[in-house]
């Protein structure tokens, strides 16, 4: 999947503090909480590269088209609930990106800024599965970058909406440009590229 002229970045999606708001009761709480612990390990990996790091986070405003069906406002821009979480692991020196919608490239200079960077595929983790990781994924390669979502590094409201939004994907013809894969898959591609 990868070439030795090829630099990854993590795209983190919208792991904020809304998501993880227990008295909110959302579903996919319980199950975000489980993805932590495995996109710090991959930050820490990306880190000791040198590879790019970006957080891209919902940044809403409470008059947008989004909230006018049966999404209450939430991650609204400027607000503590649309900041990124305290228990991942993330530096100065990492890209925050306040997004406005759900893919991180909609309406943002992400592509622009990662080509400037030599980014050329795009390792996506977060939430939700099916809906803003998706709409990043396939932003990125419209965008003309190779993409990886991540399966043991995202998840979904729920368990079988993950696992069916991934297996849409598992074999594409963009394969494999288009790739769903674990953490340690992904890593190990890379550092066998790397030898």
């Amino acid at each position: 999947m990868t070439s030795n002229t090829e630099k990854p970045a993590l795209l983190i999606i919208d792991m904020v503090k809304d998501n993880f708001d227990d008295s909110k009761h959302l579903p996919i709480t319980p199950l975000a909480r489980q993805i932590i612990q495995p996109i710090n390990n991959l930050i820490s990996v990306f880190r000791e590269r040198s590879w790019i790091v970006v957080f891209a986070t919902d940044a809403f405003h409470k008059e947008d088209f989004i909230f006018k069906g049966r999404m209450k406002p939430h991650s609204l821009a400027g607000t503590e609930g649309a900041e990124v979480i305290d228990e991942l692991d993330r530096k100065e020196e990492d890209l925050w990106l306040p997004k406005p919608r759900f893919s991180a490239f909609f309406d943002t200079d992400l592509d622009s800024w990662l080509k400037k960077r030599g980014v050329t595929l795009c390792a996506v983790a977060g939430i939700a599965t099916n809906f803003c990781v998706l709409s990043t994924v396939m932003d990125a390669l419209c965008n003309d970058f190779k993409t990886v979502i991540l399966e043991d590094c995202t998840a979904a409201s729920s368990g079988d909406i993950h696992e069916k939004t991934l297996s849409l994907y598992r074999r594409n013809p963009l394969f494999p440009l288009f790739k769903v894969s674990t953490a340690e898959e992904f890593v190990k591609d890379l550092s066998s590229v790397e030898e």
